[in-house]
């Protein structure tokens, strides 16, 4: 397991008391390096501007790019830049890519890339719910557009729908989003109206909501999904805001139930991509839980 990370990261500072902050990432590599010292650890390169222009709009790349940020550049009332954001932004889109790379050419066989800010809820349009770019839907288009792979899942338990990967990839035969949420928060989209059989599928969770009713979606519907869909790759957009202790949510997962479902995906993996598997980090918002979930997380897939 190779972890791709940079110091930048830590710089973005949307301001004093946001809940998408830098000690969320120093928990998990702190975290990480206590509970797992066998850990490869590489610095993220930045992303180019060509290889961003495959999931989003030159007018989103400019404006986070070529806007002067002397003190902050609020884009909407949840997402803020700092002057620090765009080098941030950049370093974790291009975690994704050095990943990619790295594990189709057999350097290795698992990713995680500890970076931030987040990423899924960023359209091709717009930045928008803490998020820049779209790390994962980058990772998801070099894939296709390098390596000519067919058939990408892209996992995602953060428990807010990752509008901005489905808007993406909703007319991509060669990517399949599979997504559980809690219902009725933020972004309110995600519903099974929206569901394109292997292109788009979505289960909500209700409020108050555990691990019963989380194993029980991924064992009745979407790991028989992605066994049917056979992928070449597995990316994981890897939240862990459906912790019981997160305080933007109301679901009630523990630690546990992320290195269940981990081993389940690093199974699938196994049989259909060679082992390939990249994870990336989103959300969650609780320090305790953080630390607990990434390396739970870690456990999962390397076991």
């Amino acid at each position: 397991m190779r972890v791709y990370t940079h110091p930048d990261c830590l710089a973005h500072d949307p301001g004093t008391g946001h809940p998408e902050c830098a000690p969320r990432l120093y928990s998990v590599i702190q975290a990480l390096h206590g509970a797992l010292p066998s850990l490869e650890w590489r610095e993220a390169p930045q992303a180019e501007r060509y290889q961003l222009e495959r999931a989003h709009s030159r007018d989103l790349i400019e404006k986070i790019l070529d806007s002067e940020i002397l003190g902050s550049f609020q884009i909407d009332p949840d997402t803020v830049m700092s002057p620090a954001s765009k080098s941030a932004a950049l370093h974790a889109a291009g975690a994704g890519i050095a990943a990619a790379d790295a594990v189709m050419e057999g350097d290795i066989t698992q990713a995680f890339c500890a970076v931030r800010p987040p990423g899924h809820h960023a359209t091709r349009e717009t930045a928008m719910g803490f998020c820049l770019f779209n790390s994962i839907a980058v990772c998801a288009e070099h894939l296709i557009a390098e390596h000519r792979l067919q058939r990408i899942a892209i996992v995602d338990f953060d428990v807010h729908h990752g509008n901005g990967t489905a808007d993406i990839f909703k007319d991509e035969p060669r990517v399949f989003y599979l997504s559980t949420h809690e219902a009725g928060i933020y972004p309110n989209t995600g519903t099974s109206d929206e569901n394109i059989p292997r292109r788009l599928s979505n289960a909500l969770l209700l409020p108050g909501s555990g691990s019963e009713d989380f194993r029980a979606i991924w064992q009745q519907k979407f790991l028989p999904e992605l066994d049917a869909y056979q992928p070449e790759i597995i990316l994981i957009s890897a939240g862990f805001d459906a912790h019981r202790l997160d305080p933007l949510a109301d679901l009630n997962l523990q630690a546990d139930d992320y290195f269940w479902l981990s081993h389940e995906l690093a199974k699938i993996a196994g049989l259909y991509s060679q082992g390939r598997i990249i994870s990336m980090l989103e959300g969650g918002y609780s320090l305790t839980a953080l630390r607990e979930c990434s390396v739970a997380h870690l456990r999962g897939l390397m076991a």
